[in-house]
Formats: C-alpha cells, structure tokens, sequence
C-alpha cells in the first residue's frame, strides 16, 4: 500500500463509492489493481481516518527520514514526467520554496526511493563513452556537436526529429530545435534548410562559433562519391567562417555528449508531454534550456551546471544577424577553400558530368573517360583534365553565389527567436559593437 499520496488514497475511496471498477480507477491514476482494492477495503473499515494512516505509520525505505509531502512530491513529479531522472528531481526540490530550508536527499538516496516504488528497472552498468575528438579543445564555442535524434510521431504536433546542438567544452545546451517533418513527408530526416535553420537561431543567441563537428549524413557529406565534393551546408558554413569537422565512420561515440543529450531533452520534455502544436513545443523546449544550463549539475564539470561553471560561454564574441547574412557571407573562403581540393567524375556517354549537383558539359569526345578536377581560386574556374593529364577545359564554377548558399530564409523572420539588427550596414554595426570586446 505504499507509493500512493493522501490525495489519490481519497481518491481511490470515493471513485469506489461512485461505482467506479478498481481496474479503471488503476488506469486513471495509474496504480497497481490490488493498491486500489486494499485502500477501498481500509476506507469502508475505518472511514475516510483509515485513509491517514499511512502518514502516522513509522516510515521505512530509501526516503524514510525525510518528510511525507518531499517523498510524495518526488513520486508525483516522476508519474508526471517519466522521463526525470535522480539529478533532476533533486535539482527540481531545492529549487521548490515548499523545501526551502530542508535537508535534502542525495542523487543515490532518490535513485534508490524510485527504485523502492518500481519507477526504475534492473538494467546494465553505465559504461563512459570516450572522446574521439582530435586536437586539444580548451575554450567555450570552440567547437559545438550537432546531431539529428531519431524521428518520431508527437500527438498533435506530427513527425518530429529534435536537432540538438552542444558546445564541446563548457557542455552547455545550446539548442533542441523540433524540426517539423509534417504527417506524410517522404524523407524521415532533416534536409538541408532544417539544419540552417537550427543553426542559424542558435548563432542569434550564442554566436557564431570556431568548428562544429557532424556525422556522415548526406546534408553535410557526399556519400555518393569516392571523392566527394562539399555540400551546400559545408559551403555554407564556410563563407561564414565556420570550420566543419566530421566525426569517423559509424563511429558515434565521437559524439558522445550529443547522443546523450538527445535522451537529456526527450525526457525533460517530450516523454509523458503533449503539445497543442509545434509553437508549444518550440517553447517548452526553449524553456527548458534555462534550467538545463543554470541549474541542472553536469558531473564532467564538478556537479556545476554548464553556465555556472563557465559564465563567459553566453556568447561566442561574434555576432550573427539573420538578415546581414548576406553580408557576412564571404565567397573567397569558399574559393579558398576548393582550391585545396580535387576529384574524379566519369564522363557520361553525352559528355557531361556532375560536380556539386551542378551539370558540366566537355564534349562527346570525352565520353567515358574519367576526368580529374581541380579548382582555381583566382579564376574562379573548375579545370578539367583527361586520364593522360591533359587540360581539356575550364569552365566557370556553378552553384557557388551567396543567394544559392542560403537558400530560402523567408519564414525564419516568423520564429520567436529572430532579432531586429540596427539599421546601419554590416561594417557599421561591427564598429558599433566593438565596445563588447573590450575587457
């Protein structure tokens, strides 16, 4: 009979003198079918007193020194978000004024009372991920993890993949964007414009970063070539002045903080939730976020929330402003960038073949040969040069123009997130600023 509270033992009485059948009251709240049967039997032997007699009875178990209403608030917070764990209940009782003052149970006293009271099953020992990353990171939004979780159906809101986005060294949240996938989109997975846009909200809020660091997923990488040419979304980031690094092949443990974090939002969020519509999400988990950088303890940094721990990390130092991006775009990075790179394409039996998704056409006379390419920064021409290294054409490159980078960034004006940049040109405002460089 333990593991119910005063209210739902009340309950459970007088459901049963209204003629409710234990098994639906059981469901309702939800409670074991037998918990529901013995108060009913302790109510019509003892009245509505016999209902008390749990709080008088000695207390024993994980929480039995603490008070009744600590022990009930922690049951009643897991039943309504099954996705807290120790940490967050903890956190969640000493930020409640009802606990104000009071001694608070340990992280493994509440593992071991939710345990006691079923909510937690035997499973296997957590084993530490270790860290792929190459190179020393030593500093805040030197280098953030982006990753796509797993899609799946939200009620009322339809197919959703949360994107999340962490920095590496501080460990703070920076963003679970809700990308919509719609109720009968072909693709379950994010494309090109969803990742800009997550992106694009976290730069207006933290800035734009050094690096950030993806998996093999066909938005940021070619897997259909040997010798792949970089993305739209790698070009992007690029003419923006944003290093990609991609993790090793089926290697996802190189991002390990990031795949934690997507059970991190689930459960804070989404798991035992629902949402009028997706604005509603959006906000939840936006919400959220605060208390997953401020208060809630991060192990890896001493039992200190990511912000506290590093209070600088609120912003990278450069600033992004949605509608000057055009303006911070700058192409000669991209052409920097391609002249350190070459690849291979077999000529089609029409002569033509494809780089960048963008059609070249080198004449019949080529046909099946394979062409190697490279790239010249200062024309801004692709070469192209037959199986005997003979140059057989140059031809300006295509695709490669800030408005086909962006792409469409129309509706991102509607997001809540979106910030009014002062009416003064790109170089204007950076002088503007400057004063929030000086120590």
């Amino acid at each position: 009979m333990a593991g119910t509270t005063l209210e739902e033992r009340i309950d459970i009485f007088e459901s049963g003198e209204k003629g409710e059948a234990s098994w639906r009251t059981a469901r309702r709240l939800p409670i074991r079918q037998r918990t529901v049967q013995k108060w009913r039997r302790r109510g019509r032997l003892f009245g509505r007193a016999g209902l008390h007699s749990q709080m008088g009875r000695p207390k024993t178990g994980a929480l039995g020194s603490y008070s009744i209403e600590m022990s009930d608030a922690i049951r009643r917070w897991r039943r309504e978000n099954p996705g807290w764990g120790a940490l967050t209940l903890r956190t969640e009782l000493a930020l409640r004024e009802a606990f104000q003052g009071q001694k608070l149970p340990s992280r493994a006293t509440i593992a071991r009372f939710l345990k006691e009271e079923g909510f937690i099953a035997a499973r296997e020992p957590s084993v530490e991920l270790p860290n792929g990353a190459s190179g020393q990171i030593d500093h805040a939004h030197q280098l953030w993890e982006l990753d796509a979780r797993g899609y799946e159906q939200v009620p009322d809101v339809g197919m959703v993949t949360l994107i999340n986005l962490n920095d590496r060294f501080t460990h703070a949240r920076l963003l679970s964007y809700p990308c919509w996938l719609g109720q009968s989109r072909v693709e379950r997975h994010a494309n090109t414009e969803d990742y800009q846009a997550c992106l694009r909200l976290a730069f207006m809020q933290w800035g734009l970063p050094e690096a950030i660091q993806l998996d093999h997923e066909s938005v940021f990488y070619d897997n259909t070539s040997r010798s792949p040419f970089p993305t739209r979304f790698h070009l992007w980031l690029t003419a923006l002045g944003v290093s990609m690094t991609l993790i090793r092949v089926h290697q996802p443990k190189d991002q390990g903080m990031t795949e934690r974090s997507h059970q991190l939002w689930h459960q804070q969020v989404v798991q035992g939730h629902t949402f009028a519509d997706w604005s509603a999400l959006y906000s939840a988990l936006e919400n959220r976020r605060s208390f997953l950088n401020y208060n809630l303890p991060c192990r890896t940094l001493g039992d200190r929330p990511p912000l506290v721990a590093y209070p600088e990390a609120t912003h990278a130092g450069i600033h992004y402003y949605l509608d000057a991006e055009a303006e911070m775009l700058d192409l000669d990075r991209v052409f920097r960038y391609l002249a350190l790179g070459h690849w291979f394409r077999r000529i089609s039996q029409s002569g033509t073949l494809s780089l960048g998704r963008q059609i070249y056409c080198l004449g019949t006379e080529w046909k099946r040969q394979q062409a190697e390419i490279n790239f010249d920064a200062d024309l801004h021409q692709l070469r192209f040069f037959n199986e005997a290294g003979d140059l057989i054409s140059a031809r300006p490159i295509k695709g490669i123009t800030k408005e086909a980078l962006m792409g469409d960034i129309a509706d991102l004006s509607l997001l809540p997130a979106f910030q009014m940049m002062l009416p003064l040109d790109w170089a204007l405002q950076q002088n503007a600023r400057l004063f929030e460089t000086i120590p």
